[in-house]
């Protein structure tokens, strides 16, 4: 991972964000909430995105990846992608948050905010939310759009065209 000059935490190893930031660990709004992605969240999760592979791939910012695979993945790979983020909230590296319903706790989506592999943006943000739940795709990644303006420390945000 690479850093830009010019930026306060520039020349951090493993973090994109300042020393000594306190990085917000949920966000509650009416119909969602977030809170870090973690190894406890996996059946949720997969089941969540397993169920909407067609729907997250034609959602902005995951149309030319290759994420989540045509053919899904098992829970035991999933649990180590899980892992992973884990990891790298933990060092600061990236952030990774798991949608839930207010209600009852349930997995309807994901949002990942890690550096942008351009030099024109500070931090590359992607969400997605299960099919059934595709009313809220907009509601999320523009509360996510106002956290980010008010409670996170990159003034250049790619919203992967939101």
């Amino acid at each position: 991972m690479t850093f830009r000059a010019g930026l306060p935490w520039a020349g951090s190893a493993d973090k994109f964000v300042p020393d000594g930031f306190d990085p917000p660990t949920s966000l509650v709004a009416d119909r969602f909430r977030l809170e870090p992605l973690g190894p406890q969240h996996n059946s949720a999760d997969h089941a969540a995105w397993m169920s909407s592979i067609e729907h997250i791939r034609a959602t902005p910012g995951y149309h030319h990846r290759n994420w989540p695979p045509r053919d899904g993945m098992t829970p035991e790979a999933n649990l180590a992608d899980l892992r992973r983020h884990a990891d790298d909230l933990a060092r600061h590296a990236g952030f990774t948050f798991t949608v839930l319903d207010p209600r009852d706790d349930d997995v309807i989506g994901c949002v990942y905010l890690y550096p942008s592999a351009s030099d024109e943006w500070d931090v590359t943000v992607r969400s997605w939310v299960r099919a059934d739940r595709s009313d809220l795709d907009g509601p999320l990644a523009d509360a996510v759009a106002r956290w980010l303006a008010t409670d996170w420390p990159w003034p250049r945000v790619d919203r992967c065209g939101r």
